[in-house]
């Protein structure tokens, strides 16, 4: 690290630096970025993206009093690093260390807390029009991915923002790339773009040389619009209200320093339309942004190298398998994803089975709602969806699904702690807010092998069932290739024991078994978090002294709590122990790490159960 970089530690000084010194400064920010994410894993192709856009906007803007809003906020290192946490850049998404997202209380730099995709433009707006009711003059600007502009609540934000007058900057970053390829008429829309610069300047000449002929000028004018966006790249956002600008080259600062400073004396609502590309500078990036979306360690020189021997499978693996098998055999299924094809495993469906593979982008709410419509007339729909995303769709979980009880299968991947990515993707919560909702099943595979088989369980049910599984891989147990399903709402008993019985819900079955060795306690797999399997619970309770459930999930409102519920119902007096996920965010770092901190690992759990009843 050269003394330029390492003289930058906020941007005030930065801002102190001749503006001919900052392309020798992103360059040294992009080798900086490379270096750092290569020994601790991270997002590496969408910061190498941004690092002249974060440098400009810095450079222009007066930071922290003017606001920045990151969308999804994965492409923010390069803003980390300016905003004074070079040094804590080894610690990026460990335990204890810095989040890979803008987190409000972790920098005054970091305006608002992100890591969903498509707030910014909302949260910004709020701030653009909290500033004009202050009477203050400060900016607020949202930097928002043509992936995440597909999604309804860009659009609601826009719809109000071109009505207000506040000092909103709405940033377009368009790198023709999300996380999967981008999907839909508006990336389509915005691929013309590419060449825009063409349509730009021509749309500048004609208007100056028209003005002098004001009849020319206003034809001209209808003629533009009533091209509707096909040709003048203006013409979408104009119509929200906003005055259009771009698009520029978001990697040249020549062309963003000018405009950016020009865009702070404008009034209204501003749209800057910048190209940028993933990965820029670090070629074996730019050729596969899937690849190094989010690499884990890897040498820069050589890039990321297949494993030696092959990994274990995961569980998404498993359900894409699980997937294409079942297509095979029923031609009604139909797969869905709101553009998460490669984290959900559904790369092999796509090219398999291309008519019934539909990613919807990054619109949740859509992708519930779509597989309804789909449901209701004959189809079997498989909405594939992290579990921290289904909480986008909630409503039309209910609404549209639910209350007209479809057969939806929601495949929830990445359900309990994640990792790294912390709070904003843990699945906490499905269990929870899944369990009130009548018609609904939810079951709690332990392994890849139940996986597949809960799977075709729900998927052969004619209500909605949800199948909740963790990230990554399991016990490395062969999931099998047929299409067995298991009884629905059956539990198995694991282990027989004396005085307390663990009703396990999922993977910490494992966990409990070396705790019930320990302890000589029964073991229940519930499979099931609804519905409960009551005989299996009546079974327990009648030669058991004590309950503990077990979940990776919420314990507030968990299965646990349905457990309760039971009891009390039918004026059972046995003790509980739940255990499960806090009531509390829990924090990015090791998985591991994370459970046993809150009392889930092996030792943990009989720790807990040795302290209440023995």
């Amino acid at each position: 690290m050269s003394d330029l970089l390492r003289s930058v530690n906020s941007p005030a000084d930065l801002r102190q630096l001749p503006r001919s010194a900052l392309p020798q400064l992103a360059d040294e920010l992009r080798q900086f970025i490379l270096s750092s994410v290569s020994k601790t894993g991270g997002h590496l192709g969408s910061n190498l993206g941004t690092v002249e856009l974060t440098v400009a906007l810095h450079y222009v803007f007066n930071t922290p009093e003017d606001r920045l809003v990151w969308d999804v906020g994965h492409q923010t290192y390069p803003h980390k690093v300016i905003t004074g946490r070079r040094d804590a850049m080894p610690t990026l998404r460990q335990l204890g260390g810095i989040s890979g997202f803008p987190v409000r209380s972790e920098s005054p730099y970091d305006a608002f807390g992100t890591a969903h995709s498509s707030t910014s433009i909302s949260a910004a707006l709020g701030m653009a029009m909290a500033a004009k009711l202050q009477g203050s003059d400060r900016h607020s600007v949202a930097i928002i991915g043509d992936g995440a502009l597909t999604a309804g609540m860009a659009f609601e934000a826009m719809n109000s923002a071109g009505v207000e007058d506040g000092k909103l900057l709405v940033i377009l970053n368009d790198n023709d790339m999300s996380i999967s390829p981008p999907v839909g008429a508006l990336n389509r829309y915005l691929a013309q773009l590419m060449s825009g610069q063409f349509y730009s300047t021509a749309k500048d000449v004609g208007k100056r040389v028209l003005k002098s002929a004001p009849p020319l000028f206003e034809l001209a004018k209808r003629i533009e619009e009533s091209a509707k966006g096909m040709v003048v790249p203006a013409t979408l956002f104009e119509k929200f209200g906003f005055n259009y600008i771009g698009p520029i080259d978001g990697h040249d600062l020549d062309s963003l320093i000018p405009t950016l400073e020009n865009i702070k004396n404008l009034s209204g609502p501003q749209f800057l339309h910048v190209v940028t590309k993933k990965g820029q500078g670090y070629k074996l990036a730019e050729a596969d942004p899937v690849l190094y979306h989010g690499p884990g360690k890897f040498d820069p020189v050589v890039g990321i190298q297949k494993p030696a021997t092959p990994p274990k499978p995961t569980y998404a693996n498993v359900f894409g398998q699980w997937l294409c098998d079942m297509a095979a055999a029923d031609k009604r299924l139909v797969g869905i994803t709101p553009a998460m094809r490669e984290g959900s495993g559904m790369v092999g469906f796509s090219e398999q089975f291309p008519d019934r593979y539909f990613d919807v982008g990054i619109a949740e709410q859509h992708a519930v709602t779509f597989a309804a419509g789909l449901a209701c007339d004959g189809m079997k729909p498989v909405v594939a969806i992290y579990s921290t995303f289904l909480q986008r769709g909630y409503d039309q979980l209910i609404h549209d699904v639910a209350l007209q009880n479809l057969p939806v299968v929601f495949a929830l991947d990445r359900a309990g702690l994640v990792g790294a990515d912390g709070a904003t993707h843990a699945g906490a919560y499905d269990i929870a807010f899944l369990r009130c909702i009548p018609n609904m099943g939810i079951a709690c595979p332990t392994d890849e092998r139940e996986c597949r088989q809960l799977l075709s369980t729900a998927y052969g049910r004619d209500h909605p069932v949800a199948v909740r599984y963790p990230r990554g891989s399991g016990t490395g147990m062969d999931a099998g290739r047929d299409l067995e399903a298991l009884p629905y709402g059956e539990a198995a008993l694991v282990r027989s024991g004396k005085r307390v019985a663990v009703l396990a819900f999922g993977p910490l079955m494992h966990a409990a078994q070396q705790a019930a060795e320990a302890l000589d306690l029964t073991v229940v797999n519930m499979r099931w978090a609804k519905p409960l399997d009551e005989a299996m619970l009546a079974r327990v309770l009648a030669s058991h002294e004590a309950i503990v459930t077990l979940e990776e999930a919420a314990v507030d409102g968990g299965a646990g709590s349905a457990v309760m519920a039971y009891l009390q119902a039918h004026a059972q007096t046995h003790p509980v122990l739940a255990l499960g996920l806090p009531d509390q965010f829990i924090e990015h770092g090791d998985p591991a790490k994370l459970l046993a901190a809150v009392g889930l690992s092996a030792d943990g759990i009989q720790a807990a159960i040795s302290e209440r009843f023995f």
